[in-house]
């Protein structure tokens, strides 16, 4: 469910393709497991595998594209980040170390292409359904939104020799960096919905830019969306959450643009979009309360990520055509949602998203 991944962008050719056999051999050779179990789990431009050890414990080998491989210091403090976040009690997968004592290996091999290199890591498996398939109650949604502001607290803290590769001044996905998207909405020509996202882009420019020196900076994870939380049935015939997956998009960045990334995808997977606001900033409140400025920009952060998902999604489209029903019909949604959102208005929006979190509140 839309999902156009910063890594849309890369070519065939730097997909790793690794076969069953060469998989249970680097299994065995770095991490000395003997594979019970392997199976093929779906991934956009890397390779993951479900793998299950005789020697017991259940793992997903991740085999990064040779392209974002070579990059291993942003992989290296984002595996980092996932095992601060388990220490803090968070659901967060971690990196089983290698023989050598290595959190990841870079493997080279020939995939049809030549001779290429590929960062490898055995990860823990977490349990669970995405988010996306279970009913979205308001309290479920309260804990996305609590769930998420705890996760930033803890990334906040986070020391680490490279948390500077985190800048990430060009980064697309970057709700720091909307004005990048102007660079593809000739993609949007004659399309109604052009005018639309350039509407958005000129409040973020006039309205989000002036205000960001009174945001509140931290670490984000960028893509707290549908498919990268996970769920497990709870006491009270209810969901909890059970995984955060996925830190390929963590950037430096600020508190409200990670409420404003978990607002949007939530509105995404719900009949009724306009209702998900109000118990996910409840949640994102109980742990990190919004200052005005925060408060005065959230709207047009919401409506900023939807545009960079529809704008990007078009764009793959482009790039890969044989995903296109797939990324439409995910984006059909998108358009209705930032529609309804626009004609509504800003006051309207945030009148009842505030109002209907304050009511949440009441209730608990």
């Amino acid at each position: 469910m839309f999902h156009f991944h910063s890594a849309i962008m890369l070519s065939k050719h730097v997909q790793p393709n690794f076969s069953h056999a060469q998989v249970v051999e680097m299994v065995k050779r770095l991490f000395k497991l003997t594979p019970s179990e392997i199976r093929s789990l779906p991934s956009y431009d890397d390779q993951n595998f479900y793998v299950a050890a005789i020697e017991g414990g259940e793992y997903v080998l991740k085999i990064m594209n040779s392209e974002d491989s070579k990059n291993s210091s942003l992989i290296e403090i984002q595996t980092y980040a996932m095992s601060v976040l388990h220490q803090n009690g968070l659901p967060a997968q971690t990196a089983l170390p290698t023989a050598s004592r290595q959190l990841m290996s870079l493997e080279e091999a020939d995939c049809g292409y030549g001779c290429q290199k590929y960062l490898v890591r055995l990860l823990t498996y977490l349990p669970g359904t995405t988010i996306s398939k279970v009913p979205l109650t308001p309290q479920l949604l309260y804990e996305t939104g609590k769930m998420a502001a705890r996760m930033d607290q803890i990334l906040q803290k986070m020391e680490h020799p490279h948390l500077g590769v985190l800048q990430r001044e060009k980064f697309i996905w970057s709700l720091s960096n909307v004005p990048l998207l102007e660079a593809y909405i000739n993609i949007l020509e004659g399309d109604p919905l052009e005018e639309v996202v350039k509407s958005v882009i000129h409040q973020y420019k006039t309205s989000v830019i002036p205000k960001r020196s009174n945001f509140r900076r931290c670490i984000n994870h960028g893509d707290f969306n549908d498919l990268n939380v996970l769920v497990q049935p709870d006491e009270s015939d209810g969901h909890r959450i059970s995984g955060i997956l996925d830190f390929g998009d963590m950037n430096s960045g600020y508190y409200i643009h990670e409420l404003a990334i978990a607002i949007m995808y939530m509105m995404m997977e719900h009949p009724q979009p306009i209702e998900v606001g109000g118990p996910v900033l409840a949640g994102w409140e109980s742990v990190l309360p919004l200052n005005e400025a925060e408060k005065h920009c959230l709207y047009v952060l919401v409506l900023s990520r939807l545009c960079q998902s529809l704008v990007l999604a078009r764009h793959s489209v482009i790039l890969h055509p044989e995903n296109a029903e797939y990324l439409m019909i995910s984006s059909r949604r998108g358009v209705h949602t930032l529609r309804q959102l626009w004609e509504l208005g800003k006051e309207q929006v945030e009148k009842a998203w505030f109002q209907s979190a304050a009511q949440f509140r009441d209730k608990l």
